[in-house]
């Protein structure tokens, strides 16, 4: 089944967002206090500013799932993951982020201008650090996307193009200032609170959040900028952090065609589970899936723990460094980490009220789960039956077995998102206690000076993820075992034995149906520590990380992947060579290379055509090429 994308023109709207702040969102911006615009300026455009960032439907498809969602692996995607960048999806998503700064830059504008004049309010220096903060997150967020951008800009003047390393200490440093400045035991009235979708104007909570924030910066220059990445944590972590449920950076979505619509509600997103997410969910942690899915009807497809499924070569492509190539997964696994079948639902399982029934316009697509397999240009007698098959995809070129294989990208036959995700009605995430504890646990690794051991805090983290999903029933059990995942990582913190090289699966050839078994080796990581370690406590730290942020923080995951090399991502498939990804190959799919991953957006064409010279800036920046697999400033090199 082929994807269908919205098509969009670029809009250069940055200056008219800045315009239509105050009245783009009437049921939000009233002024019950009738006061006069210079009391509510700030107000309104910190509000414009955060809501417009929930992206509306056209820019969160094309940034937040198709780039950010796909660039993460978190589901199946043979666009982004080749290398494929589309122009018109990355003007979408520059030109509004570009928006969101120019009214954020407004606020701290207005409230410094007031501040000079002397015509102020007694919330007027919190709204000004409120606004540095959130100005930080924007600023951040769009240089992981595409590397150097303006600090200085979106003024109406065209901007100069500031390095990756001088964004993020301008960022660093406004984040500790604006923490400092924060008077946290003023309370807000309710037409203020009204006027905050994130904290209702909680300064405390904001508090938490640019000490948290600063510690996610630092950290993410940790490889390249060791002494400032550790001054800067440990002073951030002295204070106070995002370390409850309650404090969350969160905003809740709803159902329409508006910048609070769900980022991952358009029907026609397949989401459909990837490989990398099947093999760091598949025996992690031990959990039997007898015990977590208990009614009988699932019982049936349960298969051994040493079953490896159907093998068939001649529709799956082995061109990828995916240690099951070529397999097909008949059945859910014996053992599983539980927060899996509450992410991806299995195809069938329509009674599993998180099934989604997307695209509901065309419902054989969600509710036929067999699929033919054709030979000759003709359907075969084989039928792959997908209800109940945990089955991950791997994206890249398929070839000739992909056109062959109709079970191929149909998402009725596969296991997707769970609806909770994709009804506009849950809160999007944009910092969690878990994340501020993995952080501290990677900082304590590092032996940097930290508040908590790093046992505690990854354990922390992951018990309140656990929360999160619903699934604490588990968490005992599941923070001592010693259970390898497809990839060879174990959960117990205190277990770092490396597994073997290879173990022993059963298998059935999917044509013949003759059982054999195979030596399935654990994949080889040569992005970390060449290859050698796949069980560490660094490795253990951000598998955890990646599974706790899915769905809501797919940008930070990417980030990670780029920075250290983790979690593991296979290659993705090159049955035919990939034009997004020249250096990969037939010869050397097996290994892994930071030229087999996208880096990075390109910058659209508005920007060489508007800007040349901050073009130029940017690019003589990233080291004079400006591709989709050029590496970040923070990242890892060639």
């Amino acid at each position: 089944m082929k994807r269908i994308f919205i098509k969009s023109g670029l809009t250069l709207a940055a200056f008219s967002m800045l315009l239509a702040a105050c009245s783009k969102f009437d049921d939000i911006n009233q002024n019950p206090k009738q006061a006069s615009e210079s009391q509510v300026q700030e107000e309104f455009l910190i509000n414009s500013s955060i809501i417009a960032a929930q992206m509306d439907p056209d820019v969160a498809e094309r940034s937040f799932v198709l780039y950010w969602k796909s660039a993460a692996h978190q589901h199946l995607d043979d666009g982004f993951t080749s290398g494929l960048a589309n122009d018109g999806w990355s003007s979408a998503y520059y030109n509004q982020v570009t928006g969101w700064l120019t009214s954020i830059n407004a606020a701290v504008q207005m409230s410094e201008g007031k501040i000079q004049k002397g015509a102020i309010n007694e919330y007027t220096n919190n709204l000004l650090q409120v606004a540095r903060i959130w100005r930080a997150y924007l600023l951040t967020e769009m240089s992981d996307n595409f590397g150097p951008v303006a600090i200085d800009g979106y003024k109406g003047t065209t901007p100069n193009f500031s390095s990756v390393k001088d964004v993020y200490y301008f960022a660093l440093s406004e984040l500790k200032d604006a923490s400092g400045k924060l008077k946290t035991d003023l309370a807000p009235t309710e037409a203020l609170k009204n006027l905050d979708p994130s904290y209702g104007y909680d300064f405390k909570k904001w508090q938490r959040y640019a000490n948290s924030m600063r510690l996610r910066l630092a950290m993410r220059i940790a490889e390249v900028d060791a002494g400032k990445a550790k001054s800067e944590f440990e002073a951030a972590v002295s204070g106070d952090l995002i370390t409850e449920m309650s404090q969350t950076f969160q905003v809740q979505e709803k159902p329409g065609w508006d910048a609070l619509s769900g980022v991952m509600s358009r029907e026609w997103n397949e989401q459909i589970l990837s490989t990398t997410m099947e093999n760091l969910y598949n025996g992690l942690g031990g959990i039997k899936t007898a015990d977590q899915l208990t009614d009988a009807v699932y019982q049936p497809y349960i298969r051994p723990a040493d079953w490896a499924g159907l093998q068939l070569t001649d529709h799956f492509p082995t061109t990828s460094s995916d240690p099951l190539a070529g397999f097909w997964f008949d059945g859910l696994p014996q053992a599983i980490d539980p927060r899996a079948y509450k992410a991806f639902i299995p195809a069938g399982d329509f009674s599993n009220p998180n099934f989604s029934r997307y695209p509901s316009y065309n419902r054989p697509a969600w509710e036929q789960t067999a699929r033919a397999l054709i030979k000759n240009g003709k359907d075969t007698a084989k039928l792959l039956e997908g209800k109940m098959a945990w089955n991950g995809s791997t994206g890249g070129d398929w070839g000739e077995k992909g056109t062959n294989n109709r079970w191929y990208y149909w998402p009725g036959a596969s296991p997707r998102l769970s609806q909770q995700f994709r009804s506009s009605t849950s809160k999007r995430i944009f910092f969690a206690p878990w994340e501020t504890y993995f952080l501290i646990a990677e900082a304590a690794v590092k032996g940097w000076n930290v508040p908590v051991g790093g046992k505690a805090a990854y354990e922390k983290a992951i018990s309140q993820n656990f929360e999160y999903w619903g699934v604490s029933q588990f968490i005992g059990t599941y923070l001592t075992s010693t259970a390898y995942n497809m990839v060879g990582t174990s959960v117990s913190w205190d277990h770092t034995a490396e597994p073997p090289a290879t173990h022993t699966m059963n298998f059935k050839n999917g044509y013949t149906g003759a059982p054999g078994t195979v030596a399935i080796k654990y994949p080889v990581n040569n992005l970390y520590k060449n290859g050698a370690v796949k069980n560490d406590l660094l490795t253990k730290i951000i598998t955890q990380k990646y599974i706790a942020n899915m769905p809501w923080l797919p940008l930070e995951a990417w980030s990670d992947q780029r920075r250290l090399g983790l979690p593991f991502f296979e290659t993705p498939n090159v049955e035919q060579p990939l034009d997004g990804l020249p250096a990969l190959n037939k010869g050397n799919f097996m290994t892994a290379s930071v030229k087999f991953f996208p880096q990075r957006l390109k910058y659209p064409s508005v920007v060489r055509n508007t800007n040349a010279q901050g073009y130029d800036q940017a690019v003589q920046q990233l080291g004079g090429t400006e591709d989709v697999t050029t590496p970040l400033w923070w990242a890892k090199k060639p």
